[in-house]
């Protein structure tokens, strides 16, 4: 993927899917909760590719530092927004080494997620692994708050893919975006994107993205680490995570697609749910952002 390309890739899109209501925070996030931010864990545990398998504890995948034996090691990130600089991390093993070994998964051996926890940010990089098993990748802060980072990875001694997480603070005024009970039209980089169907807590749902532009359906879609697209799910208030990928065969090189990708996914219960919606056109990645809703 290119980096550069997708560190500032998702605003324009966001705004619109989440409406244009926001309202200013009545303080901003100080220095010290940063560095407190970065060392200390978010809660409960990580997963395979869906929200409906849960862990011992029947808790849903992703909300947890450690899982399967693995542990999210501390977060080095700038501290301020608009500060140049890197971010990195270790995979750590239960004898608490970095973890060197990993399988290949989707094109990649890590997917790195992060997303503010109001939704209106969010980002899908894949940093670099060191020799001694460090993570890295370029980074700047656009917006202040505090973020949830997401480590998706599948150890080469294992078939089973697990999400890690952490939270990180970023100093500096916030402003918090007023999410929407639902959305799900979304326009961004030209192309307007349509989410079709309902996501039902404790089944698996169906549903299917349509991508079009200027009225014409498009059928370019080019594979997208490995498939014609990817949904990652979050689900509002505990983040919740759930990384899709689309129904049928993998697509062959130099395949097109579209201008509907369909995927099935299972929710763990009713809820307010964010989805982000990665596609390839042309060489370009863009990405739907969406709410979905269910009632209790």
């Amino acid at each position: 993927m290119n980096t550069a390309t997708r560190l500032g890739l998702y605003t324009a899109g966001l705004a619109l899917a989440f409406g244009t209501a926001f309202t200013v925070a009545g303080a901003a996030i100080p220095k010290t909760a940063v560095a407190e931010g970065m060392a200390a864990a978010a809660q409960a545990h990580g997963s395979h590719d869906s929200m409906g398998d849960m862990g011992d504890a029947g808790t849903p995948h992703g909300v947890a530092l450690a899982a399967g034996g693995y542990q999210l090691g501390p977060v080095h990130a700038p501290a301020e927004v608009g500060s140049a600089g890197t971010l990195s991390f270790t995979i750590d093993d239960a004898a608490g080494h970095p973890l060197r070994d990993y399988a290949t998964s989707h094109e990649k051996e890590l997917h790195l997620i992060v997303v503010r926890t109001d939704g209106s940010e969010f980002r899908h990089v894949h940093p670099q692994r060191t020799p001694d098993g460090t993570w890295t990748i370029p980074w700047t802060w656009e917006e202040a708050g505090s973020y949830r980072v997401f480590a998706d990875f599948v150890p080469a001694s294992s078939t089973d893919s697990v999400t890690l997480t952490r939270t990180v603070d970023v100093a500096g005024p916030v402003t918090l975006a007023a999410t929407p009970s639902k959305a799900r039209t979304a326009r961004v980089d030209g192309f307007d994107v349509t989410i079709a169907g309902d996501l039902r807590g404790g089944a698996s749902s169906e549903l299917t993205v349509s991508v079009a532009k200027d009225g014409a359906p498009i059928t370019t879609l080019q594979p997208y680490l490995g498939a014609f697209g990817h949904l990652v799910v979050l689900r509002d208030g505990d983040l919740a995570y759930l990384h899709v990928h689309p129904e049928g065969a993998d697509p062959q090189a130099g395949q097109l697609g579209g201008p509907t990708v369909r995927f099935a996914a299972e929710a763990p219960s009713s809820g307010r749910y964010l989805l982000y919606f990665d596609f390839q056109i042309d060489g370009a990645v863009h990405t739907g952002a969406f709410v979905l809703s269910q009632d209790h």
